[in-house]
């Protein structure tokens, strides 16, 4: 590393902390996209909460912190005349490439909740009647059910001796072979 030689120490602490850290950031970058990735994130597969990787101190946020200090400071070492403030702005930065990673990886993780629909969570729920009930298991009609934010047209009966009809808001009491036994709200 002979173009070191020439800069002043700290040009050359920040040069001696960023190329092997992103040396280290491009190598761990290419195993988490082969597949090799240190498995930091986990899902309870049961309820769908997801449990962040908001651990403080790991690896993955040493690297990133070191990431974002070391190239602000060489970035703007000949801009910020003050070194004082070039390190405390190397620092906020390293910080905030810390932030940033927190956000992408809860988006990432938000992608992979299973958010399936199942019949089952229908239950006790709230729906407007979009093609008339027939009274007393007759008949069936149609509902619309919005569940985790999704509309779901579904089929109803009823136990009631009168009709319910179009437009009338019901609640989910039973299920019954996949169709949904309502009465009126």
């Amino acid at each position: 590393m002979n173009f070191l030689e020439n800069y002043e120490p700290l040009l050359k602490a920040f040069w001696y902390i960023a190329l092997p850290v992103s040396l280290f950031f491009s190598l761990q970058t290419i195993m988490t996209f082969v597949g090799l990735s240190d498995g930091e994130t986990d899902m309870d597969s049961d309820t769908g909460d997801v449990e962040m990787p908001f651990e403080i101190f790991t690896l993955r946020n040493l690297i990133n912190f070191l990431l974002g200090f070391s190239w602000t400071g060489i970035s703007f070492y000949n801009t910020i005349e003050n070194k004082t403030i070039l390190i405390v702005v190397a620092l906020i930065v390293g910080l905030l490439f810390v932030a940033i990673f927190f956000m992408l990886i809860k988006q990432i993780l938000k992608l992979s909740e299973n958010n399936s629909f199942k019949i089952e969570s229908t239950l006790n729920q709230t729906a407007q009647v979009y093609l008339t009930i027939p009274a007393e298991k007759s008949g069936r009609g149609k509902i619309l059910i919005s569940i985790k934010g999704a509309y779901h047209e579904l089929d109803a009966m009823t136990v009631s001796s009168e009709k319910i009809l179009s437009n009338t808001s019901v609640k989910v009491v039973a299920i019954e072979n996949n169709v949904l036994i309502v009465e009126k709200n």
